[in-house]
């Protein structure tokens, strides 16, 4: 299976410490970061996609972040 995941997080070190972790996984970046300003907590916000092959079938209960 394919799997795909959005990391999300403020613009801190804590967002590059996510996407570092989901890359020692074997995750691979997909695409370019976003970045933009969130308007309800005054605050920048990164995004970066990841994809992964995976054993298995997809279902609506698999849970991505322990792929």
């Amino acid at each position: 299976m394919q799997a795909y995941r959005l990391l999300t997080d403020e613009d801190t070190s804590a967002f590059c410490h996510k996407v570092t972790a989901a890359l020692n996984k074997g995750w691979e970046l997909y695409g370019s970061p976003s970045y933009a300003y969130d308007h309800a907590t005054g605050r920048m916000r990164c995004a970066q996609a990841v994809v992964k092959q995976a054993e298995g079938d997809y279902s609506a209960d698999v849970k991505l972040g322990e792929l």
